[in-house]
């Protein structure tokens, strides 16, 4: 069978690969794209699949509302305290004061999913080039050949098929949905324990309906997982405190294993990752997804700009100073908010006495110098630049 030929083949159907195949065309329609995707054409299934709760910042919004890729159903943060269970420190941030319409977003990852992928058939109707490919085997990709491949499927820590720089934190993040008692609307919450950090955040079931994130090591995961509902109940209570009232429900509870896999070099000749493929992290201050399309904003702009130019500018040299550069242009970024999220993931795990006083001071600095809260809110609201 002869092969196909593409200008880029982007490997991964998640949000990423979604995203960044749509604003490579929403730059330039005419360009000859195939994205393989492990994911069945119909949606069916992936409407009745992930339903966990994802952190998107009000950066990530403004980049999917250019490809009307933002889901209908979410919630908004418009405030987030943060805090340590049992020690003194806080920090409360809120939208006024970055004059923002919102500090973040959850949404469910299906409901991301199944946006983008709504929107890039919205695309695809203007795009004469551009090839879909559903695939089921590795085989099926045999016949196709690209001057530029982008890596965009990425897997859950310890499901990944690459393991080049980064740590296993040795935690396990437990997920769910909780019903409490008197929830302020908009509120986010924070708490780090000393076992990891402990989240409760907005749902778009209601003011009371919350996402639930509770971090800790396996074995207490794992113990988590087994009890009760009211068992459960009762010891969330214990750790989180009386500060939203009663937890009074709990359901749709997961583990997921936490780490951060992170590729030193994300280009190389004329291929590029990005997403999950390029870095996993931990989910404390929810920037994995945030980066990552960023990642495939950035690389939209690069690689519609050179392949929209006449065909013998599109030289290997050209694809790999391109994605050099892209890979240059990203360095801040990604080197900020790993660095970021790895020291939070590392540091409010620490029960060393000093270690727990400076997390104190920390939290309370940020609540006494604006310009410093502003900043770190900032880096994740709309990253490095």
């Amino acid at each position: 069978m002869s092969a196909i030929n593409f200008d880029i083949a982007i490997q991964g159907g998640g949000p990423v690969g979604l995203a960044c195949a749509a604003w490579c065309l929403q730059k330039f329609p005419e360009a000859k794209i195939v994205l393989l995707d492990r994911n069945p054409v119909d949606d069916a299934d992936l409407a009745a699949a992930d339903s966990r709760g994802i952190a998107l910042s009000h950066g990530s919004k403004l980049l999917l509302d250019t490809i009307n890729a933002w889901p209908i159903e979410c919630a908004d943060i418009h405030r987030v305290h943060v805090s340590q269970a049992g020690r003194f420190g806080r920090a409360l941030m809120t939208r006024e004061e970055l004059g923002q319409d919102a500090l973040g977003h959850i949404i469910r990852y299906r409901d991301i999913h199944l946006t983008l992928r709504k929107a890039l058939r919205a695309i695809q109707t203007k795009s004469p080039n551009f090839v879909w490919k559903h695939i089921d085997a590795q085989a099926d990709t045999l016949n196709i050949q690209a001057k530029c491949v982008v890596h965009a499927e990425g897997g859950l820590f310890k499901t990944q098929d690459w393991v080049e720089s980064g740590r296993d934190y040795e935690q396990s993040a437990l997920v769910g949905l909780v019903e409490v008692e008197n929830a302020a609307p908009y509120q986010a919450w924070e708490r780090f324990t000393s076992e990891g950090p402990l989240a409760v955040l907005p749902s778009h079931y209601g003011s009371n309906i919350l996402n639930l994130v509770w971090c800790g090591t396996p074995s207490s995961s794992q113990a988590r997982l087994a009890l009760s509902d009211a068992e459960f109940l009762k010891s969330l209570q214990a750790e989180f405190g009386s500060r939203i009232g009663q937890f009074l429900k709990i359901q749709d509870r997961r583990l997921y294993e936490l780490g951060l896999n992170y590729r030193k070099e994300i280009t190389q000749g004329n291929e590029v990752w990005i997403g999950n493929a390029a870095q996993t992290l931990h989910p404390v201050a929810g920037q994995g997804l945030n980066l990552g399309l960023r990642d495939a904003y950035l690389l939209a702009e690069k690689l519609s700009a050179l392949f929209s130019k006449p065909e013998d500018q599109k030289t290997p040299l050209a694809i790999e100073t391109t994605l050099q550069d892209y890979a240059q242009s990203r360095k801040a970024d990604r080197s900020a908010t790993i660095g970021l999220t790895d020291f939070m993931a590392r540091i409010f795990t620490s029960n060393l006495f000093p270690i727990v006083v400076g997390r104190g001071l920390a939290l309370s600095a940020l609540q006494w110098l604006p310009s410093v809260k502003t900043a770190l809110a900032r880096q994740m609201m709309f990253g490095r630049r």
